[in-house]
């Protein structure tokens, strides 16, 4: 692997994801793979979860993890190419980067939609930059489309309470919701979940032969908030969220704003947050969120503290999946 920057990275989700549980299982299995090495990391907005696992994930490996948040301990970056800085920007990237790629071994970058002018995030600019420029490997904390660490957690978390719950019998049914929100939100965490859902169904496995499904993928939304076709284009998408409800194994919970009118909220219909009474709808559902969350807008106190949550372990299982990304980076580019 020498970058991470979405699913078209990864070779295979499944060996990735029992790499990410080996290490679960023993987190200093290679605690010397990443010594002397340094991975930085580059914060153009908050987080919470994604830093603090990757920290922990690269110090596992023996890697020392430097955090830099650019807004306020750095100039303010220019990214676009020939720009005239006559205006807030102090620094270019193409100026900035390639001294990154110096300091460190890695460099992990964290970017956020504008939610302004669909073309320039859909363009991703800011981290097809730093690819460009910084001649070391980039992965993704979250870029302005995607979040891939994020993903792969996902799917890590299903696959546990898959092996826990020994669906053997038939289809599992994953849904991704649309819930509730007071303000715009990107379409990262959806966009991404549904891309490297749509990736790893499609992926044949010995004990069901080539070529078949693993699962049931449903999106279910409001009108209007349509996410891009490139990563839903696999997945049954339907307007009535009970309908979509029946017989879910896991329910992916999440707001985005609207996309082809782009970074609108047109609806924000209470009914659309995930209660107890619909979980009865589901196979005993369990229920995901990226975190941070809402409590009471986007889902209930009653589900979000009931045995149907599984949202704590999905945010634990972030540190596995970053250790098992940078692990596959630093054997490709030792």
């Amino acid at each position: 692997m020498k970058q991470f920057i979405s699913v078209h990275d990864v070779n295979n989700i499944d060996a990735l994801v029992q790499q990410a549980l080996l290490y679960k299982a023993n987190p200093f299995a290679d605690k010397t793979l990443g010594m002397g090495k340094r991975m930085g990391l580059i914060f153009l907005n908050p987080s919470l979860r994604t830093r603090l696992s990757t920290q922990i994930a690269a110090e596992n490996l023996g890697m020392q993890p430097i955090v830099f948040n650019v807004g306020s301990e750095g100039w303010t970056w220019e990214f676009e190419e020939e720009a005239i800085m006559s205006g807030t920007s102090v620094e270019h990237v193409k100026d900035a980067a390639p001294i990154l790629g110096n300091y460190f071994d890695v460099l992990a970058i964290r970017t956020f939609p504008g939610l302004k002018i669909k073309e320039d995030d859909y363009s991703e600019l800011f981290i097809k930059q730093f690819i460009k420029y910084a001649g070391v490997p980039v992965v993704s904390l979250e870029s302005a489309t995607l979040h891939p660490l994020q993903s792969l957690t996902d799917i890590l978390t299903i696959i546990e309470e898959l092996n826990k719950s020994k669906i053997v019998n038939r289809k599992s049914k994953i849904v991704l919701t649309w819930a509730p929100h007071i303000k715009p939100l990107p379409q990262c965490v959806a966009n991404s979940f549904a891309q490297w859902i749509n990736a790893w169904n499609l992926t044949p496995t010995l004990s069901k032969g080539e070529g078949k499904k693993r699962f049931d993928f449903v999106i279910t939304h409001p009108q209007d908030y349509e996410l891009d076709e490139q990563f839903t284009k696999e997945a049954t998408i339907t307007y009535n969220q009970e309908e979509a409800l029946k017989d879910a194994d896991f329910v992916y919970v999440k707001n985005w704003s609207t996309f082809s009118d782009y970074g609108k909220i047109y609806c924000n219909d209470p009914e659309w947050m995930l209660t107890e009474e619909k979980l009865k709808h589901t196979n005993n559902a369990r229920i995901m969120h990226c975190l941070p969350v809402r409590r009471n807008i986007e889902l209930s106190d009653e589900v979000l503290d009931s045995q149907h949550s599984i949202v704590t372990q999905q945010a634990s299982n972030r540190v596995w999946a970053a250790q098992a990304v940078l692990s596959e980076i630093l054997k490709a580019n030792g």
